[in-house]
């Protein structure tokens, strides 16, 4: 079992769990405002230089979960794949393509925004998105969508998946109660935005 498995993270599929999924195959295909689209393999991903970030999932539904992400930075992606000037949102499509999200550019480029494939040393498995997902602590979990096959570079805003049912475009954190996963689902307080820590 994995440590997001041990510590009663939950597992929720808005669109159905995928089942058993091939790293060793997977793609992830960029398009949209870029001169570069390109489909990258599960190896081109693995030979880019990767990053470890520290930093908190935290679900609309009001849990959060601590611990070191690895990844490649998102605004890596956008550099191979030379987006263009006219850029304004990232939408993400889950494996299915079925589920989609999108958040705006500049919080795609900030430094904690990766496409993870591990936690907490350990690769993702298909529970919490593995092979290789959008990890957003800045935003509901809504927007780091799970088990990613594709981008696509927009110059305008399109609602996704949960947006379209009632979920807010913006996915601002909001304050209030949130069970900390890591103190086995203890009820703590939030501030509003990227949760660093919790309110004494």
């Amino acid at each position: 079992m994995s440590k997001l498995s041990n510590m009663n993270t939950p597992v929720f599929w808005a669109e159905g769990h995928p089942g058993k999924l091939d790293r060793e195959t997977w793609t992830l295909e960029v398009q949209g405002a870029c001169d570069k689209p390109q489909v990258f393999s599960w190896q081109d991903l693995m030979q880019m230089q990767a990053v470890e970030v520290e930093g908190r999932l935290t679900s609309v539904t009001r849990w959060s979960v601590f611990g070191t992400w690895r990844g490649i930075p998102i605004k890596e992606i956008l550099r191979q794949v030379q987006m263009h000037d006219s850029c304004r949102f990232i939408r993400f499509w889950s494996v299915g393509m079925v589920y989609d999200t999108s958040i705006p550019l500049l919080i795609a480029q900030m430094d904690k925004s990766l496409l993870a494939w591990a936690f907490d040393g350990e690769e993702l498995d298909e529970n919490y998105g593995g092979p290789l997902r959008a990890f957003i602590p800045y935003l509901w979990g809504y927007k780091s969508a799970k088990s990613i096959v594709r981008m696509e570079l927009m110059d305008h805003y399109v609602p996704g998946f949960w947006e379209l049912r009632g979920y807010t475009d913006s996915a601002e954190i909001e304050a209030g109660p949130c069970r900390d996963i890591n103190d086995g689902g203890k009820l703590k307080e939030i501030p509003s935005g990227e949760v660093l820590d919790f309110i004494e």
